[in-house]
């Protein structure tokens, strides 16, 4: 077999032919530290194809010969390349051909993975006959493609229903959820998972003998693909997708589903055609295009402190809800973490929250003890001294704030940085008095910490660009997307979603229920409606950021939000503007008959718009990506808008501003344009 290969040179592949009369195929893209497919990869798998078919060897392995992975799916930079240029069916075309061609090739093939198999990577491995898979922590195998807004069109859509059932493959497919290696041995994904030492063996040994696939797991994938089975399956599919997203904001489930629906009975041929349209069809939907761009600012904003951060022991002060929360965080990332407060009834509670967050993380029971005892409760404040960043989070009070700091600092190591978890207090006001201002920041984290994606890092005008590089850093060891920000009033995301949430009060305290207020958010694409947002943060930490917000912008706190009953703060009360029960807002009833004013959106996110344009203007954050970057990840600003920029070139800026002048004549000064809609980045062409 190895004759057939001699004298041939390959960019992105080498061939090893093994004794055993099997051929393996390295992938080694050149000049990337990640494997990815391009066309210049997917030409050259092509012609080594056609070459093992004229001579088949007893096998062919296909595996990867980079350490970082397997294969990380499609070149998305190329793909937004063939989107420009309308040659979105072609690219699809050619990985459909050539995968398909490996799928017939007339000898036995295996994928051989370790560690991320993504996108067209578990598609190649799904047109092998096999798939192996190491045991390693790091294999992760998925098919994200929903996430971009669109569905896996190099033959996976087409192939895995029939691997593993209709219903596992759509439920992979319809989340973009991934899977360990053990996960996708009990779906059928993976044939077989051993130590990573002996994959290529176990491989190569796979294609000699082969394996027989369970009866189970085969009955399951004819019965749940035929025509009866997919009549009933497909809308209950559709309504479990409709809880999570609309169709005319997403449309790449519902077209997933419609495809199997239509033509999961039919061969091959068929399905892979069906698959290939509606996939072009969606990549040249706003959508897609918007999700696609996200990625890449995701990529940007994880690149944006390297890996040195110098950060062994964190020292919280502070253990309310998002203290304790910050340190629990930070201890089941790795970190050792001590906790202060004033008395130990206020540690005790955030020390419970932990050990609740360690078990719904950590899976391995024997492995939690470790993890815990990287927290610890610390009364007498005793870990400043040996913490490398100490993270100041008590009450929005500046005078309180700069009164700790003198006590903390003189007890610090010499490179030790000294941040606060401020959610609207300018730095300037905070950097009084303190010896170190270089060694000073804010690291600004979301409620609830476990969940929300980012952190603003604070900046003010004497903050060393170090500090900014190591606090970048500590946040991407948090798997958190760091935005660096000026320390103005707010700063970034609280400025922005400030007007958004006075604005809902204003039209609350007018008599607009509040379902009908939070449904014309949802509508536009928000995570939550206002006035559960506010219930959520809690009407105190709302009228707070409004106290310290509404001077800066020139506008007046509501009622609703500057009166407040001390049981009736929200969520955490069971009470607020909304009744609270298990969790959940229990939203009265609306009147049928009920019609919402027609510019309740306008009202809503046109002042959301209007502050982010003074934010660009005022340079809060660097560029018009990090803002959109920021508002997405720091809000859930309706990611397939694109956030809050690119939305307004989408719906045109002199429109906008036209709307935003009518709510002005309208309904007063409040709606003033912000200084900054001249900008021409507002009214360049949408990629």
């Amino acid at each position: 077999m190895a004759a057939s290969f001699d004298g041939l040179r390959f960019s992105h592949w080498r061939t090893e032919s093994r004794p055993e009369g099997v051929v393996v195929l390295w992938l080694d893209r050149q000049d990337a530290s990640v494997n990815a497919f391009s066309q210049d990869v997917l030409i050259e798998l092509g012609d080594i194809i056609e070459r093992l078919a004229i001579d088949p060897p007893k096998g062919v392995v296909v595996a990867s010969a980079k350490a970082s992975g397997f294969i990380a799916g499609a070149d998305l930079k190329e793909f937004q390349e063939f989107d420009r240029r309308g040659t979105v069916n072609d690219a699809i075309r050619r990985g459909q051909m050539v995968f398909q061609k490996l799928s017939e090739l007339p000898c036995p093939t295996v994928a051989a993975i370790h560690g991320f198999c993504m996108g067209g990577g578990t598609e190649i491995s799904l047109a092998c006959r096999y798939r192996v898979a190491s045991n390693d922590a790091s294999t992760r195998i998925g098919l994200p493609e929903t996430k971009l807004g669109i569905f896996p069109g190099w033959g996976g859509s087409a192939r895995l229903p029939r691997l593993i059932g209709a219903p596992a493959a759509m439920d992979l497919m319809l989340t973009g959820r991934t899977v360990s290696a053990s996960a996708a041995r009990g779906l059928g994904l993976v044939d077989k998972v051993v130590d990573k030492a002996v994959l290529i063996d176990t491989a190569v040994s796979l294609a000699l003998k082969g394996t027989v696939r369970p009866l189970k797991q085969r009955a399951t994938a004819w019965a749940t693909n035929t025509w009866p089975a997919r009549k009933l399956l497909a809308p209950q599919m559709a309504k479990q997708v409709a809880r999570k997203a609309r169709k005319d904001q997403y449309p790449a489930p519902y077209a997933l589903i419609n495809v199997w629906e239509r033509s999961g009975g039919q061969g091959i041929g068929a399905r892979l055609d069906a698959e290939r349209r509606a996939v072009v069809k969606l990549a040249g939907t706003p959508t897609a295009r918007n999700l696609i761009r996200i990625f890449f600012l995701t990529e940007r904003l994880k690149g944006l402190g390297g890996k040195e951060h110098g950060i062994k022991h964190v020292h919280v002060v502070g253990a309310g809800v998002m203290g304790g929360d910050i340190a629990a965080w930070s201890a089941y990332k790795g970190f050792e973490v001590t906790l202060q407060d004033r008395e130990q009834r206020f540690i005790d509670p955030a020390m419970t929250r932990a050990q609740a967050l360690f078990e719904k993380k950590v899976k391995d029971p024997a492995k939690r003890p470790a993890v815990a005892a990287r927290l610890k409760a610390d009364l007498a404040g005793a870990g400043v001294a040996n913490a490398d960043l100490v993270i100041e989070a008590i009450i929005e009070n500046p005078e309180a704030k700069r009164a700790l700091y003198e006590t903390l600092e003189p007890n610090l190591k010499p490179d030790a940085l000294l941040t606060t978890n401020t959610s609207s207090i300018p730095l300037v006001e905070l950097r009084e008095h303190i010896d170190k201002p270089a060694q000073f920041g804010g690291l600004h984290y979301f409620n609830p910490v476990a969940m929300m994606p980012l952190v603003e890092i604070v900046q003010h005008d004497t903050i060393a660009p170090e500090t900014v590089q190591r606090l970048a850093a500590f946040c991407k060891a948090l798997d958190k997307f760091p935005v660096p920000v000026a320390g103005t009033p707010g700063f970034l995301v609280n400025r922005v979603l400030f007007p958004y949430m006075l604005e809902a009060a204003n039209a609350y305290a007018e008599g607009i229920p509040g379902p009908v207020i939070d449904k014309a958010a949802v509508k536009f694409g928000m995570p939550m409606g206002p006035i559960e947002l506010i219930d959520t943060v809690g009407l105190d930490v709302a009228a707070g950021v409004g106290r310290e917000l509404s001077p800066f912008l020139g506008l007046q706190v509501p009622a609703a939000l500057a009166t407040l009953e001390p049981d009736k703060r929200g969520k955490k009360d069971g009470q607020g503007l909304y009744k609270w029960e298990n969790g959940r807002a229990v939203k009265p009833e609306v009147p049928k008959d009920y019609q919402a004013p027609t510019d309740l959106e306008d009202r809503l996110i046109l002042p959301l718009l209007n502050e982010a344009v003074a934010c660009l203007h005022d340079g809060v954050v660097a560029d018009a990506d990090l803002l959109d970057a920021g508002v997405i990840f720091g809000t859930g600003f309706a990611p397939f808008r694109g956030g809050p920029i690119q939305h307004i070139r989408a719906a045109g800026a002199d429109a906008l501003l036209e709307r935003l002048r009518a709510l002005q004549a309208r309904h007063g000064d409040r709606f003033a344009p912000r200084p900054g809609w001249d900008n021409p980045v507002l009214r360049e062409p949408v990629a």
